[in-house]
């Protein structure tokens, strides 16, 4: 029985320790687009097969604005970051949490002025 591919999605904070702190490892679908919850302000990014081989790779991409997530983008072998709120459009998305876990963005809602926000992610597991 041949295994469903999947793609890691490694996110560092270069700016931490010695050679930078890894905020989350998730292994999900292969997608061209994550969500990244409480990204730091400057972030790396990897993608890779499993075999190990890289996809494509964003260093040292600084924030676009003060938001709670931020959208990674594929974008041939590089990976481009834009900070955004989230909206309807960004529903089915998975969104990668610090550590790793990885779940797909159910909905979101935010107030007016950005002080408040509401969402749903769900999760699934399995062990096939």
């Amino acid at each position: 029985m041949s295994q469903k591919e999947l793609h890691y999605w490694s996110i560092w904070y270069p700016k931490a320790a010695s050679t930078g702190l890894l905020l989350g490892r998730g292994l999900l679908d292969p997608t061209e687009r994550l969500l990244v919850h409480a990204a730091p302000p400057l972030l790396t990014a990897e993608i890779h097969a499993q075999n190990g081989r890289r996809l494509a790779f964003g260093q040292d991409l600084p924030a676009t604005a003060d938001t709670p997530m931020c959208l990674l983008r594929q974008d041939g072998d590089a990976i481009k970051r834009q900070d955004l709120w989230p909206d309807a459009s960004h529903h089915g998305l998975p969104v990668l949490l610090p550590g790793g876990e990885v779940g797909i963005l159910q909905a979101w809602w935010h107030a007016a002025d950005h002080r408040a926000w509401r969402w749903q992610v769900e999760f699934y597991n399995s062990l096939d």
